[in-house]
């Protein structure tokens, strides 16, 4: 063989051998994520979940790509996101934001592995067979935020004693309505309180809310739990500013943005949890295997500010009772 042959045949050789190590390493697995809401809403959830992954090795960008899909608040927007993230296909489908993304990625395959964050209960809703073995192709959290509207209304009782009624917000076209209407029913009873139901699903139907709530005397509102309503966070603040009604929410971002009060859980700790399941259903586990959880952290926040702009008088228990007061 010629010198110059056998040179040009080490250099292409060499050349080949990265190429080949490429071919040979494998794809990196990509996690479909969708969510109810919108990505600048609560950014401390992104965190929270990239952080369950690293806790298995996951790092978004370097070993694992995540392709977002937002609803924006229009439930009837996720059905084609989750049909299209399952085809793509991705090795995880996240499904956070409540019951509309879990169900829609349900719809969309029996396949990949799912893994969401809901307020309802996941059995009622046919996700799972039951809390302890999921038996399927999907597990995750159940983070009662549904459940929780006689507590809060409770809460905006002893707040607002004086009120004649109470109204609640609720958005019809959300899977829990039914459920959240009739446990503030019940709860309303209980206390001996006359309460209204105030119904919204578009912008102008919210402002027509509190303006029913003006006219019939309501004396304060609570705001059931619903990934549409997460996304009108400072429309619903601003509001209940401009009609001086004590409004209670959900999540403490709400109390932040300077809503009156808030009770739910601890949301950061279930985003964790769903980046630490969907790390180990990539390292193998079966979704089918991995029991539903349930939160153990809740927070009640006050904004006090907001109170002595209501002309209100926080109760000494309602401030003894609460995790944070914001002043």
């Amino acid at each position: 063989m010629k010198r110059r042959a056998f040179i040009t045949l080490i250099g292409g050789a060499a050349a080949a051998w990265p190429l080949a190590a490429r071919a040979q390493q494998p794809a990196m697995p990509v996690i479909g994520f969708l969510n109810s809401g919108s990505a600048d809403a609560y950014p401390d959830r992104l965190v929270a979940f990239r952080a369950g992954l690293s806790e298995l090795g996951y790092v978004e960008g370097q070993n694992v790509t995540v392709e977002y899909r937002w609803g924006l608040g229009q439930y009837d927007r996720l059905a084609a996101m989750a049909a299209e993230l399952a085809r793509r296909p991705v090795s995880v489908l996240v499904a956070t934001g409540g019951e509309p993304a879990a169900l829609a990625a349900k719809a969309a395959t029996s396949n990949v592995p799912i893994v969401f964050a809901i307020g309802g209960d996941p059995v009622k809703l046919g996700l799972v067979a039951s809390y302890n073995r999921p038996g399927g192709n999907a597990t995750g959290a159940n983070i009662l935020t549904s459940t929780l509207e006689a507590k809060r209304l409770g809460l905006l009782r002893e707040m607002v004693p004086h009120a004649g009624a109470i109204g609640v917000l609720l958005n019809p076209n959300f899977p829990s309505y039914g459920s959240q209407l009739s446990d503030v029913q019940e709860a309303a009873r209980a206390i001996g309180l006359p309460f209204h139901a105030l119904r919204a699903n578009t912008d102008p139907e919210i402002e027509a809310a509190f303006e029913t709530a003006t006219q019939q005397r309501i004396g304060a509102l609570t705001v059931a739990a619903a990934p549409f309503f997460d996304t009108r966070r400072n429309r619903l603040v601003s509001l209940a500013a401009r009609y001086s009604l004590p409004t209670m929410y959900q999540f403490r971002e709400f109390a932040t943005a300077g809503g009156l009060m808030t009770y739910g859980v601890y949301i950061p700790d279930i985003y964790r949890q769903v980046g630490v399941y969907t790390g180990r259903i990539l390292k193998g586990d079966k979704p089918a295997g991995l029991p539903v959880v349930q939160p153990t952290k809740f927070e009640f926040v006050i904004n006090l500010k907001t109170a002595k702009a209501l002309g209100l008088d926080v109760p000494a228990t309602l401030l003894a009772s609460a995790d944070e007061v914001i002043e």
